[in-house]
């Protein structure tokens, strides 16, 4: 019996010992152009640039038609703003691919609250939004996709005029 009394508190003293530090992680997935931001690891790092033109809306949709970006490909002036908008099928994201170093430090600047590299965080509920400015950002075209539905072939593109 005195044996099974020992065997009894070290197994509550090494359970004890396994239990979490009490602390939550941070899931605020709301995120706007123009908030202060802290760079993914590897990001380069520059100075934000504010939307001074148009704010367009691409939608992010996955439903029985499958899973997209409407539009697939907008092209938006110099200076004008994207604003992602989660309706159906999340989680979804905006992932930049294949950006030359001379765009991706300031695209990276314009990107708030990046999960990854180029990546802007995972938006979960319908309406949550996610702005990206295109102000100081040079012509060309960006393309783009959803990480969680890459293999659904959830792509799009931005030309930036």
């Amino acid at each position: 019996m005195r044996f099974h009394g020992l065997v009894l508190v070290a197994a509550v003293a090494a359970l004890s010992a396994c239990g979490g530090g009490g602390e939550t992680a941070n899931t605020d997935t709301t995120a706007t152009a123009g908030t202060a931001t802290t760079p993914a690891a590897g990001a380069a790092t520059g100075t934000a640039a504010p939307v001074t033109g148009t704010m367009h809306e691409v939608k992010m949709i996955g439903d029985e038609k499958g899973y997209r970006f409407e539009p697939v490909d907008i092209t938006i002036k110099a200076g004008d703003g994207i604003k992602w908008v989660m309706v159906s099928g999340g989680p979804h994201n905006v992932q930049f691919q294949n950006i030359a170093a001379d765009v991706k430090t300031q695209l990276s600047a314009n990107m708030p609250n990046q999960l990854s590299d180029l990546s802007s965080p995972m938006l979960i509920n319908p309406n949550e939004t996610y702005e990206i400015s295109f102000a100081n950002v040079k012509a060309g075209k960006y393309e783009y996709v959803c990480t969680p539905h890459l293999a659904n072939n959830m792509r799009g593109s931005v030309t930036v005029q």
